[in-house]
């Protein structure tokens, strides 16, 4: 580890006491997707004075300090989950909603690096990217991209790291190349003709249709999909009729698309529409396929993940070879731009992401904060600004 490192390590440090104070403040008042101002307010009381910022996509900002040049851009996300919190600490929710995926620990994390790169003569500006609408739709990383804010600051690289329970505390996963899934919500409509139950051969049953339709989509992942490419079809709401002994005039479908491939996700669209029409013609019925894209596959930069591999070895931490997950982040919004990176970073908690009773310790905090570090300075690296 240099000189420069040991320096914003121990400035790092020097900010824990207070991050952890602020991880609780902001898990104690969560607030949901489109409702983050209180949150943003807080985080930017908490981030160093004087420094630059611009307002973005309604309830985020973006601060920037340590001069001019090319900047490392650095994602926290603000906004919580609807959840009704199960622990039983004093500093828990009460509001209805909850930081149950680890925003509060990424914010406390971000705020202990943005002050310690403020006070240490760091190797390039860093742009602290305070995200809304990590959750829902319309995506906040989106919004930020389409701004034309990471142009306006100069930002030559973005990291963000996440909490993830499948990992031990004291892993982080450093891992090049897609690790999160494209994510996609579709809606099928299937439209028959209904009828009495007893009299099936005087209608068109689109619940039957329905049926063929979630079955046969499955054989996307299994016929379809190169077998060397990750693909999840998910049919997670089926509705169709008021009374049992009815055959209805309409079935209805949502669920998601995943895969970790861009141009096969195209593709995976258009199959799944004519396997829903075909089978629904066959029927004697219609399905109308309506596709809402959300996040793209999430693809970290070979050379960041290499570099900050270096830097996390240096530092005693255990990496992982590889971490994937099929599940989505809109921070792929950002990667799709500039060269960016995701970290995952193990946790000290047996309950899962999105649980009522998920809750990291303070040790969480700081791993986030030194995985933060290591990619930052990495960063920095990688987009010429060198490490002093």
């Amino acid at each position: 580890m240099n000189e420069l490192h040991e320096r914003l390590r121990a400035a790092l440090h020097a900010e824990l006491p207070a991050a952890f104070e602020l991880r609780r403040e902001l898990h104690a008042e969560p607030y949901v997707s489109g409702k983050e101002e209180p949150t943003l307010k807080r985080m930017l009381d908490a981030l160093p004075e004087g420094s630059a910022m611009e307002r973005v996509a309604t309830t985020g900002a973006l601060l920037r300090v340590g001069g001019e040049g090319l900047a490392v851009g650095v994602r926290g996300e603000l906004d919580a989950l609807p959840i009704l919190e199960e622990t039983d600490v004093p500093w828990a929710s009460r509001n209805g909603a909850m930081h149950a995926c680890g925003h509060d620990v990424h914010l406390a994390a971000l705020a202990a690096l943005t002050r310690a790169v403020d006070r240490v003569r760091a190797p390039a500006p860093m742009v602290a990217v305070l995200q809304p609408r990590e959750e829902t739709h319309p995506s906040g990383a989106r919004d930020i991209v389409e701004s034309g804010a990471l142009r306006r600051n100069r930002v030559g690289a973005m990291i963000a790291a996440h909490v993830q329970p499948v990992l031990d505390a004291g892993e982080t996963a450093c891992t090049p190349g897609a690790v999160n899934a494209s994510a996609d919500e579709f809606t099928v409509v299937v439209r028959g003709q209904g009828g009495h139950a007893a009299y099936p051969h005087l209608s068109r049953d689109p619940v039957l249709a329905l049926a063929q339709i979630i079955v046969a989509a499955q054989q996307l992942v299994s016929r379809d999909a190169d077998p060397m490419t990750p693909t999840v079809v998910t049919f997670g709401i089926v509705s169709a009729g008021t009374a049992p002994n009815a055959i209805p005039g309409e079935a209805t479908a949502r669920g998601t698309l995943r895969t970790m491939s861009e141009p096969w996700r195209h593709q995976l669209h258009h199959r799944f529409r004519e396997i829903a029409e075909g089978i629904a013609r066959v029927h004697g019925c219609q399905a109308e396929v309506r596709v809402m894209h959300g996040e793209p596959v999430l693809v970290n930069d070979a050379r960041l993940a290499e570099e900050t591999g270096c830097m996390l070895v240096e530092a005693a931490h255990h990496m992982p070879a590889t971490l994937r997950s099929c599940g989505a982040d809109d921070f792929a919004h950002f990667a799709s731009v500039v060269p960016s990176l995701m970290l995952f970073v193990g946790t000290d908690t047996v309950s899962g992401l999105h649980s009522p009773y998920f809750l990291p310790g303070d040790e969480t905090v700081t791993a986030v904060a030194e995985s933060l570090l290591a990619a930052y300075l990495a960063a920095a690296r990688v987009i010429g600004a060198g490490t002093g």
